[in-house]
């Protein structure tokens, strides 16, 4: 990781951890129990990469980091929602998450499913209203259908049923990556098109070639997830390593080997750079995460 990048990480991690903590309801205020949930998984922890990619976008585009932290948190809000659902006995059945113990484990199964359902509000709240988003209300209306769609039936949790209903069962590299063009890429996709709906005055074959490499670094974030489900640790991922392949779950090593999925990682990195060729150095943050995404350790 270059220092630019590295320097990048670190401010907008926290940035964003600002953010979110202004934006969390106060422990001391009703109902106190959740609120300490809300804050427990949300705050201290993650790589924050979808908020790193909406404050990315927003700087490829001009859009100053101030009128971002509302998206940036909308999307963060979503995707921790995410994790306290997939870590429930009904789900993946996970103990461990962000190297802590997961939302029911520290609290109850009640809280946790609260704590998500709470969450998924907020940021659909945050869309709304947030004064630091400077968007027409037409705007701030697609990016409540954006983030609806990505983390609905047709993006994330559309995704997340596809990957129960495929437990011990082979699919073929068009299904695995359907599943996950749904489950973990709808969601990122979402980070690079929300900042892109702050430019009023977007070109509309710019906005595709944003999408095009979220699409692209979406997938190859799952493949690097896969890969490192088998060669990392669990003190390094912070999560239980081996999951998936105890769970019997469709992977890309488990299709196309290791060899084959480093290769896949190596093309869908290729592909998000190609799509960025239009923009100049402005860009450049954007071209480091997707080179970030398939070489990081966790």
């Amino acid at each position: 990781m270059n220092n630019a990048l590295k320097d990048y990480l670190v401010n907008c991690q926290n940035r964003v951890e600002r953010a979110l903590d202004a934006r969390l309801p106060g422990e001391n205020i009703l109902p106190q129990k959740l609120h300490e949930a809300m804050r427990y998984t949300t705050l201290d922890g993650g790589k924050r990469m979808r908020p790193m990619l909406t404050y990315a976008t927003g700087k490829a585009l001009g859009i100053a980091e101030q009128h971002l932290d509302g998206l940036a948190c909308a999307v963060e809000f979503i995707h921790v929602y995410s994790l306290i659902h997939d870590d429930l006995p009904a789900m993946d059945d996970d103990d461990l998450r962000r190297g802590k113990p997961t939302c029911h484990v520290a609290y109850d199964e009640a809280t946790a499913i609260l704590t998500g359902d709470a969450l998924q509000a907020l940021a659909f709240e945050t869309l709304a209203k947030d004064p630091s988003i400077q968007a027409s209300a037409e705007a701030r209306l697609k990016m409540i259908t954006t983030l609806g769609r990505a983390s609905g039936s047709q993006g994330m949790v559309g995704g997340q049923a596809i990957d129960l209903a495929s437990v011990g069962t082979q699919l073929n590299l068009p299904e695995l990556e359907n599943m996950h063009i749904h489950k973990t890429g709808a969601l990122i996709r979402a980070s690079v098109t929300l900042a892109a709906l702050c430019k009023a005055d977007l070109d509309d074959s710019i906005y595709k070639k944003l999408d095009h490499y979220a699409k692209c670094i979406g997938l190859s974030f799952q493949v690097k997830d896969d890969i490192l489900d088998e060669e990392s640790d669990t003190a390094t991922l912070g999560k239980t390593q081996g999951k998936d392949k105890d769970n019997d779950k469709p992977t890309y090593p488990a299709l196309l080997g290791m060899a084959g999925a480093k290769q896949k990682a190596q093309e869908l990195h290729e592909q998000a750079i190609d799509s960025l060729n239009s923009f100049g150095n402005e860009a450049d943050l954007l071209r480091d995460l997707s080179l970030y995404i398939i070489e990081r350790d966790h």
